[in-house]
């Protein structure tokens, strides 16, 4: 997709609080498509807050939350879940009226609760959820070609002004993601086994790898084929944003591990029972559902993810 810059900014000021994979993302894809005429940020450590002056890619870092949302048209909470309300409490009095304010978490009940209460009626309170991400983070890792055909869902709490909503959508559009709206609860059930549940499944399988005695640390990595290798990657998220999803995703998470349990039983007894048929035909399903992820544009068919391989050379004489 490439860059087509708006002929006027659709948000005179934009302020980011926190700039790590997603706020980094946000402001250099904003940038790019020109759709903020001042983005400001901040950041909790001053050593990010340096980094983030030192890339030149905003207009202005500072140093607190309140200085950054004064006379901003948009802002984005970047932080994680667990951050949100006491963010929230401390911004509300430096909010100018008719403010959009949103925030990127992958739980949006939780967010809706903890940041609702403390903002003003003059402001519209659209979370949003981008579902894109990698395993990286910090000031660096952001690239502004993140969004760019993946989903951006909103959960705008009922009554929200349907003109603010239409605006973010805009928004998001225009930074390259496809967007849904959906309630908050409904998205905490959706995201909870399409994201949080592979996480818990990924941290699990590591760990469980790593306290093997029998096995020592070396050989796990040396001999790390591609499924482990791949919950390696995903295993290597954020601790701190992760530990707050799970708490704050708590009963969605918790029903659907019942769920994973109870299939896991099943396949437990079909290994047990060496029922070849029954394995053969949950595989055959589940490989189905892998093409239709390929199919829709989620992923790549190429083999190996598309990962580069090096060429096998013939020896010469």
């Amino acid at each position: 997709m490439s860059a087509q810059v708006s002929a006027t900014p659709q948000f005179e000021k934009m302020a980011l609080i926190g700039f790590g994979l997603i706020g980094g993302s946000i402001a250099r894809a904003a940038r790019e498509q020109g759709l903020a005429g001042t983005i400001v940020t901040t950041a909790r450590s001053a050593k990010t807050r340096a980094r983030v002056t030192e890339l030149g890619i905003v207009d202005a870092v500072v140093e607190t939350n309140a200085e950054a949302v004064k006379d901003a048209d948009l802002v984005i909470l970047c932080i994680p879940v667990g951050a949100c309300g006491a963010v929230a409490e401390e911004i509300a009095p430096c909010l100018k009226p008719g403010v959009i304010v949103s925030d990127v978490g992958s739980v949006k009940g939780a967010v809706v609760k903890d940041m609702a209460p403390h903002l003003p009626g003059a402001a519209h309170f659209v979370p949003a959820h981008p579902v894109a991400g990698t395993e990286h983070s910090g000031p660096d890792s952001g690239f502004a070609e993140l969004f760019i055909n993946r989903w951006c869902i909103l959960t705008p709490p009922e009554g929200t002004d349907a003109g603010a909503v239409e605006r973010l959508r805009a928004f998001w559009a225009a930074l390259g993601a496809k967007v849904e709206i959906m309630t908050p609860d409904h998205h905490d059930l959706v995201l909870a086994i399409t994201s949080h549940l592979p996480h818990l499944i990924a941290y699990t399988i590591v760990g469980t790898a790593d306290e093997l005695a029998q096995v020592t640390s070396s050989e796990v990595i040396k001999f790390s084929a591609g499924g482990f290798r791949d919950f390696t990657r995903i295993a290597a998220s954020d601790p701190t944003m992760w530990r707050d999803v799970f708490l704050a995703n708590k009963e969605a998470v918790l029903e659907m591990l019942g769920t994973f349990n109870e299939d896991l039983s099943k396949l437990t007894r079909a290994i047990r029972r060496g029922d070849g048929e029954a394995l053969s035909e949950h595989f055959t399903r589940t490989r189905a559902i892998r093409r239709g992820i390929v199919e829709i544009g989620q992923d790549s068919a190429a083999p190996d993810f598309g990962r580069p391989h090096a060429q096998l050379t013939r020896k010469p004489g």
